[in-house]
């Protein structure tokens, strides 16, 4: 590698440098040291195809500081250049992206699209994490961003979204990142943003994976993944309670086994504070207090007594049996109870068609851990393409069916009917009840317009319904 001098005009910013843009970098934070004593690391470059020229891989920042400098003084002075030997795009990309890792911390959207360059010029995700240091999945995270709209990116670049939204976008489905951008645009609907977000996409609660007292290994439901931390949230709280609270049942039956004299579970409404209690060993009639939070999360607090417990214990007295705000009811008796329950429904359910075709469409509708319906994305990256489509006969009269049958169930107009798992408020048992009331007509026509959301787009299926329906494409 040669060390030389080099004039400002004879240097560009390198397009694989990570922070190509035709936009100049900020450099305010720069600028006072430039100023005081010039450019005193050196720039990596490597010939240009014009003659006497170089690209810049790494110190775009340093080049531009030393411009607006010299704008100042009128007195552009030579830079020092430390040159690579002719190299492939590969190389010169990660000499970039490592060089610029140990200064400025890259946004992850830059780094997906350095990463994305790499793996274009035959890098693997081994490669790239073996390069750079990094853990292989914090490498295929990055390159997960490519499951974010371009939009999205677009938006994160320009620094109209922060890191904390663009990072709970990637627990996203494509529907929903449409939605966001849906009120992102509206300019009198509003967006949600950084935790307020998270919500949004959960419904209001998001669990993260780690409160499960369970394994998640066994566990039937979906967990969607934060691509950039090490959090992972269940798309379906009913089904993380189920567990959760089978999981809270047998823990209590090994305490009582293991002698202890109650075993206390405080559900989320109510909060357990240590300072209302007092350390009681099991030998003396120590409960355990089972802490139940919203979040999901649980804490088992082991022996303690209530203050006034406490102070009865120690006058001699017997202390009172604590008031459970749950049943006394085993986990396997509970077990017992909802697998009877559940022989005896669905057995009754048989002479019943047409209600269990309405819960079918229930189900369809809202989804449960053992039922997940996704709608058709009709996803295209060419604008013309999607205008086309959005504005055709067919899609304007699917859509005007479709919004009739919304209001009729009382739901958003400006959302599709299937809501790929994530339900409608009062999941599938408050849609049900509304479709008993309705007549087998009105129920085959919603089923129709579910059936039309979930159709996939270019499957075999539909070339077989079309010859079967007689459709004319000419119309």
């Amino acid at each position: 590698m040669t060390l030389m001098f080099i004039d400002q005009d004879k240097l560009s910013v390198s397009k694989t440098n990570m922070r190509y843009s035709k936009k100049a970098p900020d450099v305010a934070d720069l600028l006072p040291t430039v100023r005081k004593r010039g450019i005193i690391q050196t720039l990596l470059v490597r010939p240009a195809a014009e003659a006497g020229q170089f690209e810049i891989v790494a110190g775009a920042r340093r080049f531009h500081a030393a411009r607006i400098i010299a704008a100042e003084t009128g007195e552009p002075e030579p830079l020092p250049c430390r040159i690579l030997a002719d190299t492939d795009d590969a190389a010169a990309i990660e000499a970039s992206m490592i060089e610029n890792l140990s200064r400025l911390d890259a946004d992850e959207v830059t780094q997906w699209e350095t990463f994305t360059r790499l793996v274009r010029q035959g890098r693997d995700v081994a490669d790239i994490a073996a390069t750079f240091g990094l853990p292989d999945l914090t490498i295929a995270r990055v390159l997960a961003l490519g499951n974010l709209l371009p939009r999205i990116r677009q938006l994160y670049a320009a620094e109209k979204i922060d890191r904390t939204t663009i990072r709970h976008l990637t627990l996203a489905s494509k529907h929903q990142q449409h939605s966001w951008l849906a009120l992102f645009d509206d300019p009198d609907g509003y967006a949600p943003t950084g935790h307020q977000l998270k919500a949004w996409l959960f419904g209001g609660q998001s669990i993260a994976a780690r409160f499960a007292l369970f394994d998640l290994d066994s566990f039937g439901g979906a967990i969607v993944a934060d691509l950039f931390g090490e959090d992972r949230y269940f798309a379906d709280p009913d089904a993380f309670w189920a567990a959760q609270n089978a999981a809270i049942a047998a823990r209590r039956a090994a305490y009582l086994e293991q002698g202890w004299s109650d075993v206390v579970v405080v559900p989320p409404p109510e909060h357990f504070h240590s300072w209302e209690y007092e350390k009681t060993p099991k030998r003396k009639g120590g409960r355990v207090y089972v802490d139940v939070r919203a979040s999901g999360e649980v804490t088992f607090h082991e022996g303690y007594l209530s203050a006034r417990e406490a102070r009865r214990l120690a006058r001699g007295e017997t202390p009172e049996a604590a008031k459970s705000p749950r049943p006394e009811v085993t986990s396997t008796m509970q077990t017992y109870l909802d697998l009877h329950r559940h022989a005896a429904v669905r057995a009754t359910l048989l002479g019943h068609p047409g209600v269990a075709l309405r819960l079918m469409v229930a189900h369809a509708i809202s989804g449960s851990h053992l039922w997940r319906v996704s709608p058709e994305p009709q996803a295209t990256r060419n604008d013309a393409v999607r205008e086309s489509v959005e504005t055709c006969p067919a899609e304007a009269l699917f859509d005007e069916r479709r919004r009739a049958v919304l209001a009729l169930l009382g739901l958003a107009s400006d959302e599709p009917i299937v809501t790929d798992g994530s339900g409608h408020e009062g999941g599938v048992p408050a849609l049900f009840l509304r479709l008993v009331e309705l007549p087998d007509a009105v129920i085959m026509e919603i089923l129709a317009i579910v059936m039309g959301e979930t159709l996939a787009s270019g499957s075999a299926v539909v070339a077989a319904l079309g010859v079967h329906l007689g459709v004319d494409m000419a119309d």
